[in-house]
């Protein structure tokens, strides 16, 4: 399960984006419960917000139970998430996730791309507390062989995705789309600690 990613790197671009905050720093080590960017449609534009990765609808009392993932499989049917995915869905931006593989002795791996940034598919709630609204969102998942990666979409994708009247049997292809090509590498176990948010995280093995 891909519970953790990072976002450390970013271009100009990227920065200049509606939203994007004056304060934001770099992370290399973002777990669920974090504040993370979140990418979505405000006003038929892309805009950047912050967002606790772990959904939390309004109706939702115990806050210890906020899911950081969502099955593409079963994201249109689960209640849970299937009114965001019909009308609130965004992207999570990202240089690359971790993921840990082996049976006795697991080890982390980073998985990356050529581009210099990955975007993943998401959904988002709003949620208020004590006078409040904030905001919260789920990382959408594919099998990847015994694992789950977050879906991945490329550009032309996401402008479909974000869109407001992408009809549902074209957001239903999305969910099922094509893996994209990553880059992988075998890591120290440094990351395996979670209050460690450095460069030292990437630490080949």
């Amino acid at each position: 399960m891909s519970g953790r990613f990072a976002l450390f790197r970013w271009t100009p671009a990227f920065a200049a984006q509606p939203g994007f905050p004056a304060d934001q720093q770099p992370h290399w080590n973002f777990a669920p419960g974090s504040q993370v960017l979140l990418l979505r449609s405000e006003h038929e534009q892309p805009a950047l917000v912050r967002a606790r990765w772990g959904l939390t609808p309004p109706w939702l009392k115990d806050l210890s139970k906020t899911p950081a993932h969502a099955r593409a499989e079963t994201l249109a049917e689960q209640p849970m998430f299937r009114d965001a995915f019909r009308l609130r869905r965004g992207l999570i931006p990202a240089n690359g996730f971790y993921e840990w593989r082996g049976a006795a002795r697991k080890r982390p791996y980073w998985l990356s791309s050529e581009e210099p940034l990955l975007y993943f598919a998401a959904v988002w709630e709003a949620y208020p507390v004590e006078g409040q609204v904030y905001l919260s969102t789920a990382m959408i998942t594919q099998a990847a062989a015994s694992l789950r990666r977050p879906l991945i979409l490329d550009a032309h994708d996401r402008q479909r995705w974000l869109a407001a009247d992408t009809p549902l049997e074209e957001l239903q292809a999305l969910l099922v789309g094509r893996a994209q090509p990553l880059r992988e590498r075998v890591l120290s176990n440094l990351v395996n600690d979670p209050k460690l948010d450095g460069p030292e995280c990437l630490t080949p093995a």
